[in-house]
């Protein structure tokens, strides 16, 4: 039996199928290339393949020997991070409670199928910029690869807690990424605008986005990223292509029906007290340092329905009305004056689907037909044209998914930069294996009833 282990056929065979297997689920043949490869390590061995060993030598040196492991575990570590699962960090309040800042998790790449790397060039271990630099790529765009989704466990399912490439983040401020790129144009233009109001001059709102445009690319420092190195961010999934959504007064509707209520959801409220609020309270309510907001005895606290009602139940607590914002949100447009908690009904694309394109309409899809889809989109005289041709009619090449956080008025999600392209989506957050309170210290910092679960 032992000699059978050591056979190099037997260890050629074993190695080829495993090969195989990947090549098959991988769909590209070009993988094949490797065959001949493999067989000349464990059969031929005409060519030196480990250059940083002597040749014919039994007993390597310890160096050799720890390059040996590093190399494995480097290629090991790349594949099961490419293929298999990632791991990923709760960086923001968006998904509070079901999510918290400071979650550690996997996050399955298999759930949805693994998506090939746009860019398979790049430093191992790292996103999109090198350790201790702050705009140096770590990855080079020398092979750019389509957008290519290998077989996997599942499709997004509606609910599901995603994990997805930032789609505002293709253009990047150096050193001031939040709010991204097109808020802080929108932000300047409309600044610009007003200002030009009160001085009584005209300036159109494409006259003042281009100027505000021009401004930051003089000022500041910009890039450009491809899908797969643009900024991890994690919503859960609230509409699925071919659904229609509608937000009234912060609840969600989708095909018509109410949106289940999470017990986990947050809304921000305005609470009147008498006396401050005993601060280890809430924080044992489970409220961040970082949450509580509190100005001449009223407090702006995110809550959930449960923690509501506590709250409501407080001896000092005068009154508690829910935040209502009337801010702009997606798609910006003077013909949807919509808000974060009323908007709609708005219709998900879904790949195949063919709509009547108008000047109205367009301001929904303009960014799926452009950036996402990647055709030229013009207007001119009131007419649009699609790579040069005039459109009424467009076909959608991909489904599309709208993402939401659970702590509603403290999330940055599609109510803000729009659809989220299949393209984009990266995996599904699986298991929690720590958690740390950043309020806390020492020991007390790791939440012990959160280590070590799986999410649903």
């Amino acid at each position: 039996m032992r000699n059978v282990l050591t056979n190099k056929w037997f260890k050629f065979g074993i190695v080829l199928f495993i090969y195989l297997l990947w090549t098959l689920w991988v769909q590209s043949w070009w993988l094949l290339i490797g065959v001949p490869v493999l067989f000349d390590i464990y059969i031929s061995k005409k060519v030196h393949w480990a250059f940083w060993k002597k040749k014919n030598v039994e007993k390597q040196t310890k160096a050799v020997e720890w390059i040996d492991a590093l190399i494995f575990a480097v290629i090991a570590a790349t594949l099961i991070r490419m293929f298999f699962f990632e791991a990923y960090t709760i960086p923001t309040s968006s998904m509070e409670k079901t999510m918290l800042v400071g979650d550690y998790l996997f996050v399955s790449k298999v759930a949805y199928g693994p998506k090939l790397p746009n860019t398979p060039l790049s430093v191992p271990f790292t996103h999109h910029t090198l350790p201790f630099t702050q705009s140096t790529k770590a990855y080079s765009e020398a092979i750019q690869w389509p957008y290519k989704r290998i077989g996997g466990l599942g499709k997004v399912k509606r609910n599901d807690i995603v994990v997805f490439n930032f789609p505002a983040g293709d253009t990047v401020v150096v050193g001031n990424e939040n709010p991204d790129y097109y808020s802080q144009i929108r932000s300047h233009a409309n600044y610009m605008e007003q200002v030009a109001k009160e001085k009584n001059m005209d300036l159109t709102p494409e006259e003042a986005w281009t100027f505000a445009r021009n401004q930051i690319w003089k000022e500041k420092d910009i890039i450009a990223r491809p899908v797969d190195k643009r900024e991890n961010y994690i919503k859960r999934c609230v509409g699925m292509p071919g659904d229609v959504l509608e937000m009234k007064d912060a609840v969600l509707y989708v095909n018509g029906q109410k949106e289940e209520n999470y017990a986990t959801m947050q809304l921000n409220y305005h609470i009147k007290v008498t006396s401050p609020f005993n601060q280890l309270k809430l924080q044992e309510m489970g409220i961040a340092l970082d949450d509580i907001q509190y100005y001449n005895n009223n407090y702006k606290l995110p809550l959930t329905p449960e923690m509501l009602e506590k709250i409501k139940a407080m001896p000092n607590v005068v009154s508690v009305t829910r935040e209502t914002e009337r801010g702009e949100v997606f798609p910006y447009s003077e013909a949807y004056p919509w808000t974060r908690d009323d908007f709609g009904p708005l219709p998900i694309p879904k790949k195949g689907e063919t709509i009547d394109l108008t000047i109205e309409n367009l301001p929904l899809y303009e960014r799926i037909i452009g950036a996402y889809e990647e055709n030229k989109l013009e207007v001119k005289d009131s007419v649009i044209y699609i790579n040069g041709n005039p459109a009424d009619k467009y076909t959608f090449k991909m489904d599309y998914y709208w993402m939401m956080g659970d702590n509603r008025h403290n999330s940055a999600d599609s109510r803000y930069w729009g659809f989220v392209p299949e393209d984009h989506i990266v995996g599904k957050a699986y298991f929690i294996w720590l958690s740390l309170d950043k309020d806390k210290s020492f020991l007390g910092k790791i939440r012990w009833n959160r280590m070590f679960r799986f999410i649903h």
